[in-house]
């Protein structure tokens, strides 16, 4: 099978494609044959040796996968050879095939095709995750959402909307706004001319925003901060800025809120029952169609890293998928 490896920490551009041997699944494990498998803002830190998990090297990077099940792993029950399933795999996805744990897979919902079950799990997960179990968004709260036209970002904007909450989205250009508009945004702002913290005061008839979903850093987050309404809630996402901001920490103090790390990884992990549920409700709203991911790029294998770099580039809106043409 064909494979991106990773076999010294870097940049994209160090990324190789080689044949590997097929692996093989052990018990409670499926072999999935890859058909789409997402691209996501971790699979740049994971191959510079960034990320929280640090896999030995060689390996593919890649974290959720669309498929179908080659082959099952003693004691697996409830899929069988020829399933379509999307799994989470953390990395070893940009590959034509992959082992994965059989409680990490779901089955594909009917009508759903392979790119766009590919980029579902991690982002919409990541999102509902954090408004649901992090934040508790109640109907009728104002959430804002920084980087709103990337992958997570986009997800937060539709799930928001989903949930009964008025969705403020921010982001860099108005090609992107117009994306955020379409997919639930009530109001947006273009923080890359408009004073970010300034939009929040007279969007909100200076109250502030109940919930501000930040997978950014850098500049941005303190000023979304001094935006928060009482009894806020400011979720720590990621650092696509590339910057991990010191934020005052007089700030939540003097506006009574809460700074809420989102880490869904370790949630899959330690609470595998709700994520269960989690990814159930999520399932059932795509199938309302309430819910609608937005793939704007695919790529073959061989151009991974042009995949990665337009996502560091901040190219993609939405998501963007590598196919293997399987």
């Amino acid at each position: 099978m064909r494979a991106v490896l990773c076999k010294a920490w870097g940049p994209p551009e160090s990324l190789v494609v080689e044949e590997r041997p097929t692996p093989r699944p052990g018990p409670g494990q499926v072999l999935v044959g890859v058909k789409a498998c997402g691209v996501n803002f971790p699979d740049t830190l994971i191959i510079q040796g960034k990320y929280q998990f640090k896999p030995e090297l060689p390996f593919s990077p890649g974290g959720e996968v669309a498929g179908t099940v080659l082959a099952l792993g003693e004691g697996v029950q409830g899929f069988a050879v020829g399933d379509r399933v999307i799994a989470a795999t953390t990395w070893g996805g940009y590959a034509e095939e992959v082992v994965a744990e059989a409680g990490r897979l779901i089955p594909m919902p009917d009508g759903m095709d392979f790119p766009v079950a590919a980029a579902f799990t991690l982002t919409y997960g990541t999102s509902h995750h954090a408004l649901k179990d992090r934040a508790k968004l109640q109907p009728g709260e104002t959430l804002l959402v920084l980087g709103a036209a990337g992958g997570v970002g986009l997800a937060a904007v539709e799930l928001g909307k989903a949930m009964g909450a008025r969705v403020i989205a921010a982001a860099s250009s108005e090609d992107k706004l117009a994306l955020c508009r379409a997919h639930g945004a009530t109001d947006t702002i273009d923080y890359s001319r408009e004073d970010l913290r300034e939009r929040i005061k007279q969007l909100t008839d200076g109250r502030g925003v109940d919930v501000v979903y930040d997978p950014v850093g850098g500049d941005y987050s303190e000023p979304a901060l001094r935006g928060m309404a009482w009894n806020g809630r400011f979720l720590v996402v990621g650092f696509a800025a590339g910057r991990i901001p010191s934020l005052p920490l007089n700030l939540p103090l003097l506006k009574g809120c809460a700074i809420v790390g989102v880490f869904w990884g370790a949630f899959t992990r330690n609470e595998p029952q709700r994520n269960a549920a989690n990814l159930a409700e999520l399932m059932q709203w795509i199938g309302e169609g309430k819910l609608k991911p937005h793939v704007s790029a695919t790529y073959p294998l061989e151009r991974a890293a042009d995949a990665l770099n337009d996502l560091l580039r901040r190219k993609v809106q939405g998501k963007a998928v590598l196919l293997t043409g399987r």
